[in-house]
C-alpha cells in the first residue's frame, strides 16, 4: 500500500464570502483558484485558495455561511491551521500584519520552528511558521507579497482531542505516518512527503467539544496520489471498521470521508485530476465553475449567490 504523502486540503466555514475572500487573497497572499458551489448545497460558494495552480498541500477552501451562528473550536476538531513560510520570513510577516491591524497572539518558538499565530476574519485559526523547509519552494508572485516571503504550502494541522490514545491509533493506520516525540501535551505525527506532512495533537481531556460555523474548520483531507492509491485506502479503512464512505466526485479530485474516534471529519482526495481540467493556469478562479450535472441549473445558482469582487 503506496503511502500517504501528507495533507492534501482543509476546509474551513466562513461567515461573508466577500470578506472571506479579501482576506485569504488580499492579507495571506494566496491565489483564488476555483470559485465553485458546495456541491452537496449548490445554493453556497466553494471558495478554493492555493498556489499559482492549486497545487495539493497548498488548498484552502470555504464553505460561506452567512448569518449563520459562529462556530465554536473545541475538543474533535481542528483548531489550527499551519502555513509554511521561509526560515527568514518572521520579521516581515509581523510587520504586515502590525500594518494591516491584525493582532497575532504569540510568537513560538518551537525547536527548529517559530510560529505566529492569528484569526481570520471570522475567526479560523493560523498559523505561519518560519522553517527551513519552505526555503526551497518556490512562493507565488503573482500576489500582494513578495514571492520570497510569500506562504508556501500547509505545515501542517493541529487537532485538540480529549483521548490521544484513541486518535493515534486511527492516525497510524493511515499508511506513512509515523509518531513523533511529545513535548508538554503536544504531540506530533508526520507523513514521508516533503510539504504539508505534520499532524499535532493537542491532549484537552475533559474539555468541551467544539460546534460547527462559521470561524471552523470543517475537515482536514490527506493525499492519494491515483484513484487506485484511494480505493486500496478505502477497503484498508473498511477494515478497520471506520465507517469509510462511497467514493465522491468532486471534479478537481475523488473523495471519501470518515472520521476519527474524537470525531474530525477525515478526508482521503485524490492528487488528480487538479485544477486546470477546467481552466487555464491564466484564467483559475475569475469565473463561476460548475460540475456538468449542475450546469442546467446555472441560471438560477448565479442568481441565488452573492456577486463577489476578485
Amino acid at each position: 500500500m503506496n503511502p500517504i504523502a501528507g495533507i492534501h486540503h482543509v476546509t474551513c466555514i466562513s461567515g461573508d464570502a466577500q470578506r472571506n475572500l479579501d482576506f485569504y487573497v488580499r492579507v495571506l497572499g494566496q491565489r483564488l483558484v476555483k470559485t465553485t458551489v458546495n456541491f452537496d448545497q449548490p445554493g453556497t460558494h466553494h471558495l478554493y485558495y492555493g498556489d499559482a495552480t492549486g497545487s495539493p498541500g497548498t488548498i484552502i477552501t470555504f464553505f460561506p455561511w452567512p448569518g449563520a451562528r459562529k462556530g465554536r473550536v473545541g475538543n474533535g476538531q481542528v483548531a489550527l491551521t499551519s502555513y509554511a513560510i521561509p526560515s527568514g520570513s518572521t520579521g516581515f510577516w509581523q510587520n504586515r500584519l502590525k500594518m494591516l491591524n491584525i493582532s497575532y497572539s504569540r510568537v513560538e518558538e518551537r525547536g527548529e520552528e517559530t510560529a505566529i499565530q492569528f484569526s481570520d476574519v471570522d475567526g479560523v485559526r493560523i498559523e505561519l511558521v518560519a522553517h527551513a523547509s519552505a526555503d526551497k519552494v518556490p512562493g507565488w508572485d503573482g500576489g500582494p507579497v513578495p514571492a520570497h516571503h510569500a506562504v508556501r504550502n500547509f505545515f501542517g494541522v493541529t487537532l485538540w482531542e480529549a483521548d490521544l490514545e484513541r486518535t493515534s491509533r486511527m492516525i497510524l493506520t493511515l499508511p506513512g505516518f509515523i509518531r513523533g516525540e511529545t513535548v508538554g501535551d503536544r504531540t506530533r505525527f508526520s507523513a514521508p512527503g516533503s510539504v504539508a506532512r505534520h499532524i499535532d495533537v493537542i491532549h484537552r481531556p475533559g474539555q468541551p467539544h467544539g460546534g460547527d460555523g462559521p470561524g471552523v474548520v470543517h475537515h482536514v483531507a490527506f493525499r492519494a496520489a491515483t484513484d487506485a492509491d484511494q480505493l486500496t485506502l478505502q477497503a484498508h479503512l473498511q477494515e478497520t471498521g471506520a465507517g469509510v464512505t462511497e467514493v465522491k466526485d468532486r471534479q478537481y479530485f475523488r473523495s471519501i470521508y470518515f472520521r476519527e474516534p474524537g470525531g474530525v471529519l477525515f478526508e482521503i482526495a485524490t492528487d488528480t485530476p487538479g485544477f486546470l481540467v477546467d481552466e487555464s493556469p491564466e484564467m483559475l478562479g475569475t469565473a463561476l465553475k460548475l460540475p456538468p450535472w449542475l450546469e442546467q441549473y446555472r441560471g438560477q445558482i448565479e442568481a441565488s449567490l452573492p456577486k463577489l469582487a476578485v
